[in-house]
């Protein structure tokens, strides 16, 4: 067997179990599956390196901040890898919340 027959073999088996192993759906997962790694067999091995040209201009300011919640690292973990927990945060360093009031009786 081929390393295209085992590449294939993987992505139906993963087609297969997405959608929830159905029977008799063999001949539509391979085709998916050959289709599939045809095209990962046409893809650059590295991405451009367009990143490295002139920077564009932006509308954002150089310095603006991350969005809270997300850190700029969590959003660059490639697709089908797991990004690693944040590290939780000590007590001392929440905002103290507001008391929650109860709404009026009717």
């Amino acid at each position: 067997m081929s390393t295209d027959d085992k590449r294939i073999r993987e992505f139906a088996y993963q087609i297969w179990e997405s959608e929830g192993r159905p029977d008799g759906q063999e001949h539509r997962h391979w085709e998916m599956a050959r289709k599939l790694a045809e095209a990962e067999a046409l893809a650059p091995s590295k991405p451009p390196r367009a990143t490295r040209a002139a920077p564009a201009k932006s509308a954002k300011p150089a310095t603006a901040k991350p969005k809270a919640g997300k850190s700029a690292a969590a959003s660059l973990v490639p697709p089908g890898e797991k990004s690693l927990p944040a590290a939780p945060k000590s007590p001392a360093a929440k905002k103290p919340r507001a008391p929650r009031s109860k709404p009026p009786a009717s």
